[in-house]
């Protein structure tokens, strides 16, 4: 067991709540005004799996669970699961909901490697690696003439056909860098 600081929660963190191990699905940092800061967290029950909405002041201490990690990368969807393969070639089943908004970044022919979290046995959920390459699919021509500042357009990657703001420089066939923790484009590859 470790602790845990509120503040500093992220997807895939594992802590106790009501005696009951939850897996943090989604952490977001609120600081408004003169009230103090608070993080919002989407968890799933790992024994119930059921999600739930929490809300912790930032600087309250949470019990946190050590858990297993490995590196896989992703082989393919099989309703209503995903599998991922590690270096032995074991499969791992993780559920749509565990995900949560990769989903969007993953492709039959992915070989980037990410990190599954194991509890108990059980996969929970998954890290990607900070960025990824994606390649776009479509994207419209960039208008002539708006020198107005950082000019941005939607573009919709290839296979997964997610949409995201991408430069106005970038066109169909290019091959992309995405942020995976914002979901923002970063830069186009050469």
């Amino acid at each position: 067991m470790s602790v845990k600081i509120a503040g500093e929660l992220q997807s895939g963190n594992v802590i106790i709540v009501e005696n009951s191990p939850v897996v943090v699905l989604k952490a977001q940092y609120n600081k408004s005004g003169r009230n103090a800061a608070v993080v919002k967290v989407r968890a799933k029950n790992l024994m119930t799996n059921r999600i739930s909405e929490l809300i912790f002041k930032a600087d309250e201490k949470l019990e946190g669970v050590m858990l297993e990690r490995k590196e896989c990368t992703y082989s393919y969807y099989s309703a209503p699961n995903h599998v991922f393969v590690d270096a032995d070639f074991n499969e791992y089943e993780i559920d749509e909901e565990s995900l949560s908004d990769i989903t969007k970044f993953l492709t039959s022919d992915m070989t980037d490697v990410c990190e599954v979290t194991f509890y108990e046995g059980r996969s929970i959920s998954v890290v990607l690696p900070k960025t990824i390459i994606r390649e776009v699919e479509y994207t419209e021509p960039v208008a002539r003439g708006d020198t107005s500042g950082k000019i941005t357009k939607a573009a919709i990657l290839k296979e997964t056909k997610h949409e995201l703001q991408v430069s106005a420089f970038v066109e169909i066939g290019d091959k992309i860098e995405i942020d995976t923790e914002t979901g923002e484009f970063k830069r186009r590859c050469t």
